[in-house]
């Protein structure tokens, strides 16, 4: 039996979603407690071109004695790097090496990834963020030099790898997905034009792509004042402190992040949470 409306906290209320990689999971999360969705996929998740550089960096992790450490940032990555292995005819080895080393993982994600091959991580940061590793690492103890990283889209990660190295280590950086436009910008503007209407109750991001995507082809269409006055009038939520930083830094208010747990359905119960207050309070 489907949630009723009544018991969902949404009575209706339309929630765009940016979000690609679990589009229709979230979509179906929202509309079963009463949402009304709109689907506006704005990012998707390639894997990266530079497939060479991958298989190098997968010989070199699996076959160097000096990599007893790896710094996993997303679940994503895991996922990517697992099928680099296995179209480069690497998986055994890299599974094999992924259980020998340590594996010390920004949040819960990397964990889930891991399971669905029978490992887990051995070190979660606390907080799920970058500055969260790196506020972890002065407590860890490493036995040799060189740590493998996994960043997260190509973006190099730089404060953490200057970390490493004043930590005396040396990072060993891979890239293994992109994120890349599935919308060209028409159907972004289009987006935007809907939201100016003021028909959308809410919008829900899950990743910063989704956040600098919007932004960007509001500010080179000449569609930013209007997507802020939008913006302004409903509820903004994040997934969790990552995305809600970089909403904030790029001056856009965030009425919701979930508490602990910075996954689809936390995010969806904090929502329902703050739509049911203000219809107690009339709002």
């Amino acid at each position: 039996m489907t949630e009723s409306v009544s018991f969902g906290g949404f009575d209706g209320r339309c929630v765009a979603l940016p979000e690609a990689r679990q589009l229709d999971v979230l979509a179906g999360l929202l509309e079963r407690r009463g949402a009304e969705v709109i689907r506006c996929p704005l990012v998707s998740i390639l894997d990266t071109p530079d497939q060479t550089s991958v298989c190098n960096w997968l010989k070199h992790f699996i076959e160097d004695d000096e990599v007893s450490d790896i710094i996993l940032l997303t679940g994503e990555g895991v996922s990517r790097l697992l099928g680099a292995a296995e179209r480069h005819y690497l998986r055994p080895a890299f599974e094999g090496k992924l259980a020998a080393v340590r594996k010390i993982a920004r949040g819960p994600k990397p964990g889930r990834a891991l399971r669905e091959i029978g490992l887990s991580s051995d070190v979660v940061s606390p907080v799920p963020t970058t500055q969260g590793v790196i506020d972890l690492l002065p407590t860890l103890e490493f036995t040799t030099r060189r740590v493998a990283v996994q960043l997260y889209g190509s973006e190099p990660n730089l404060p953490l790898q200057q970390t490493l190295r004043t930590h005396g280590l040396e990072p060993m950086p891979v890239a293994p997905y992109i994120y890349a436009s599935e919308m060209d910008d028409a159907r972004v503007i289009d987006l935007i034009d809907t939201l100016a209407v003021g028909k959308v109750d809410a919008i829900a991001f899950t990743s910063q792509p989704q956040v600098s995507r919007l932004l960007g082809v509001a500010q080179q269409h000449g569609r930013e004042p209007a997507l802020r006055q939008a913006l302004s009038g409903m509820l903004i939520a994040a997934v969790g402190p990552v995305v809600a930083d970089l909403l904030g830094n790029r001056g856009v208010h965030v009425d919701v992040v979930p508490e602990d747990r910075y996954f689809m359905r936390p995010l969806v119960d904090a929502m329902a949470a703050r739509f049911a207050a203000r219809s107690v309070a009339g709002g």
